[in-house]
C-alpha cells in the first residue's frame, strides 16, 4: 500500500503499480491447449482474479487507472491525496483536498468525503464510489444503496482518450457528497433502539445453538457496544439510558466499525485497506446500511 500526495496523482499511482498484468494460455495434462488464459502479475508470477479468461479478454493497464485518477483529479480541481492498494485488481483511495468536512456532533464527529476507485480484473465495470472518513473511528465507508454515490464506468482499454468523459463522471460523484452528508445529518437526528438493531442485524442464537454459537453471538455484542461507549465519550455524547436509544448514524458506525477494526479475519486481510473492503462486503453491514436509510426513508 502507498500513500503521497502529488501535483500529479498518476505518479502516485505509477510509482505504487510498478508491474503488468499478462495473460497468458493455460494448458490441460500433458501440455494440452484449451481456450482459456490466466492473468498473472509481471513482478511476483501471482494469479490475479478468480478463474480464467477467454482470448478475447483485454486486461486494463496502470496507464488506464493513471486516467482514472487523473480525471478524478481533475474533476475536484485541485491535488489530490491518493491511497493505493493492489488484490486482483487495483484499488484508489482520493482524498479531495478542498473539499468541505461536514462536523455530525459538535466538532468532535466529523467526516471528510472520500472516493474509491475499483478497477477489478473479474470483467465487471470500474467503479468510482464517494464514501466519508470518519475522524473519532478511523472508518472509510461508502454507503452502497444510496443512488447517485457510485458511478460505473467502462472496463476498457485505452481510457486516456476517454477523459473527456471520465472527468464528466467525476464531476457528477462530487457533487454526490452534499447527497451523502444531508443523509448522514438526517441519521444522527433519527434514534434507534441499539439492542433492536443489533437484533434485526445478527439475530439471537437458535434455541438449540451450540456453545460455541452462543458465545460468538455474547463476544460480537459485547465489543459493539464497548465500540459504541468509546466512541460516544470521545465525542462528548451523553452516556446511554436504559433504553439503549442511540442515533441511527452510531447504530450503523458501531456495527461498520466494529467489523472492520474488531471483528476477526482470515489471514492476509490484516492491513488497513484490506479491512476497508472486508467491511464493504460484509452481510451484517449491508444489513445495517439497509436498516438505517429505512430511518431515513
Amino acid at each position: 500500500m502507498s500513500i503521497q500526495q502529488s501535483n500529479n496523482a498518476s505518479l502516485t499511482v505509477r510509482d505504487a503499480f510498478k508491474f503488468t498484468i499478462d495473460k497468458f494460455p493455460l494448458s490441460g495434462p500433458d501440455g494440452m491447449a484449451t481456450p482459456w488464459y490466466g492473468l498473472f502479475r509481471s513482478d511476483n508470477g501471482e494469479v490475479v482474479g478468480n478463474g480464467s479468461v477467454s482470448n478475447r479478454y483485454v486486461p486494463h493497464t496502470t496507464d488506464d487507472v493513471c486516467a482514472l485518477v487523473d480525471a478524478a483529479s481533475e474533476a475536484f480541481q485541485d491535488d489530490v491525496e491518493c491511497r493505493t492498494h493492489f488484490r486482483d485488481g487495483h484499488y484508489v483511495e482520493i482524498k479531495p483536498t478542498r473539499a468541505d468536512r461536514l462536523s455530525i456532533f459538535g466538532t468532535t464527529d466529523n467526516v471528510w468525503p472520500r472516493v474509491m476507485v475499483r478497477a477489478g480484473y473479474d470483467g465487471r465495470a470500474f467503479s468510482a464510489s464517494m464514501g466519508y472518513y470518519r475522524d473519532v473511528c478511523q472508518n472509510m465507508a461508502i454507503f452502497r444503496k444510496v443512488n447517485g454515490t457510485t458511478v460505473s464506468i467502462r472496463h476498457t482499454s485505452g481510457l486516456r482518450s476517454k477523459m473527456r468523459d471520465l472527468i464528466q463522471s467525476f464531476q457528477i460523484l462530487k457533487s454526490s457528497w452534499a447527497t451523502l452528508a444531508d443523509l448522514i445529518q438526517n441519521l444522527q437526528n433519527r434514534q434507534v433502539s441499539m439492542v433492536h438493531f443489533l437484533d434485526q442485524v445478527y439475530g439471537q442464537p437458535e434455541p438449540d445453538a451450540g456453545q460455541k454459537a452462543v458465545t460468538i453471538h455474547r463476544n460480537r455484542t459485547e465489543a459493539i457496544f464497548s465500540r459504541l461507549y468509546r466512541e460516544r465519550m470521545v465525542t462528548g455524547r451523553p452516556s446511554l439510558t436504559d433504553d439503549f436509544m442511540v442515533s441511527g448514524w452510531e447504530a450503523y458506525n458501531a456495527i461498520q466499525g466494529y467489523v472492520q477494526h474488531d471483528a476477526r479475519t482470515k489471514a492476509g486481510f490484516k492491513g488497513e485497506f484490506d479491512r476497508i473492503l472486508k467491511a464493504a462486503n460484509d452481510p451484517g453491514v449491508h444489513k445495517a446500511e439497509a436498516l438505517a436509510l429505512a430511518l431515513v426513508a
